[in-house]
């Protein structure tokens, strides 16, 4: 089994290019608003370390968005309740998808939770800043503060690239995107065991 895992700036598309590879995909976001939703045993988690803000099941976005520009302590709080909660799922997931040739990992935080593996080929997503902000206001709820502090956790997007064996420039057009898609398949398909990681 191939992991490919996508990495890139929040708005980029990261989940649009997942989805276009067309192999099972793990999409951490998804997963997280599970857990916020169906998982009152997080819920419990949650409202014993924050009490203020976790008052009742199931959690609905505010509460979390509340929590989070209350105190910039309080993401980091919700992460590690989170996060080993998403690592579960994404074992799951790998395994229940073992027989594939390839998973994609669409998560956000991959590299900085630690959670990627020597061999996963990553790939970086460069989208038109103008473009991902003018995408990113059109979202419900979407708030310049929280956008800030989800960014001051991540690594920058130079490393990431740095990191990433391919890159795709998303202009949001799936038939640009699946030329891209293609083209790196075959590079890896070709290359078999003597890819380079």
């Amino acid at each position: 089994m191939i992991r490919i895992g996508i990495l890139g700036d929040i708005g980029s598309g990261k989940s649009f290019i997942a989805k276009n590879f067309g192999f099972p995909v793990f999409n951490a976001d998804q997963e997280v608003n599970k857990l916020y939703t169906q998982n009152r045993k997080v819920f419990f988690k949650l409202r014993k370390k924050l009490p203020n803000y976790f008052t009742h099941y199931p959690i609905k976005k505010d509460q979390v968005i509340k929590a989070i520009l209350s105190n910039k302590g309080n993401l980091k709080e919700i992460l590690k309740i989170i996060h080993p909660e998403v690592k579960n799922k994404m074992n799951f997931f790998i395994k229940k998808n073992k027989s594939k040739n390839f998973i994609v990992l669409d998560i956000p935080l991959l590299l900085e939770n630690k959670i990627n593996k020597k061999k996963d080929i990553l790939i970086f997503v460069e989208s038109n800043k103008k473009e991902i902000f003018k995408r990113l206001r059109k979202r419900e709820r979407f708030n310049l503060k929280l956008y800030k502090n989800f960014k001051r956790i991540q690594l920058s997007l130079d490393f990431k690239k740095k990191k990433s064996h391919f890159i795709i420039k998303n202009n949001f057009l799936k038939k640009s995107v699946k030329i891209q898609i293609k083209k790196i398949l075959k590079k890896i398909k070709n290359e078999g065991n003597n890819f380079r990681y």
